[in-house]
């Protein structure tokens, strides 16, 4: 790829994204999903791992979608809905923040109730075209990621590892988290190759992972 067409790409991306996104629906079951329509993209990660902080990055809305300190907070499948272009080039993207994975405060028939919302959801949505698999920058892997690395292997969705809060790792230990990332990803042939690494606080990486579902969504068309 060229770079005039990164550049292409980063310059949409930014245009979406600096529109009028707004929260559309909440699905606390997999009977209660919005009908299938446009190009989904979801984020799903371990509790606390940023999820609603990138989200509300990527839009440049802070508030957008809820954040908590307190883990397992995300309790739905929250669904927020782009600007239409008036040309509709780009028209029709989606953004899915799942519940978080692993440690969560609550009971754990409330959790085993989530995650299967979450495999279900996995494994049924035609129109869902990537998901974004959030690792805190800090710990890298943990063996409940590898789990659901496996899920998203089995139901055959196509997935990209963003590492996130990289502001806060020292740069030799972000290349050494980077590295080990891609490593573990080898494991996975159904993962996309390329790692994204982020900051929400900051903002760096967003204008790749912006371009990365403008490109996603021209596929789709």
């Amino acid at each position: 790829m060229t770079d005039q067409t990164d550049a292409e790409l980063i310059e949409a991306g930014r245009k979406i994204f600096a529109g009028n996104w707004q929260f559309f629906w909440a699905s606390p079951s997999i009977e209660a999903l919005p009908p299938m329509k446009g190009v989904e993209v979801a984020f799903a990660g371990r509790s606390n791992v940023g999820k609603s902080s990138l989200i509300n990055a990527l839009t440049g809305r802070n508030g957008l979608a809820r954040t908590s300190h307190t883990p397992g907070r995300t309790q739905e499948l929250i669904f927020f809905e782009g600007p239409t272009p008036a040309d509709g080039k780009d028209a029709g993207l989606r953004l899915v923040d799942m519940p978080g994975y692993g440690y969560a405060s609550a009971p754990k028939a409330q959790i085993a109730s989530w995650t299967s919302l979450i495999h279900k959801f996995l494994q049924g949505r035609a129109n869902l075209a990537r998901v974004y698999v959030l690792i805190d920058s800090r710990h890298g892997f943990k063996d409940v990621d590898n789990d659901v690395l496996k899920t998203l292997d089995k139901s055959a969705v196509s997935y990209q590892v963003v590492l996130t809060k990289a502001d806060q790792v020292k740069k030799a230990a972000l290349e050494e988290t980077i590295a080990a990332t891609k490593a573990a990803l080898l494991k996975h042939p159904a993962a996309f190759p390329e790692v994204l690494v982020t900051s929400s606080r900051t903002g760096d990486g967003m204008p790749e992972l912006r371009a990365a579902m403008i490109r996603l969504l021209r596929e789709r068309i």
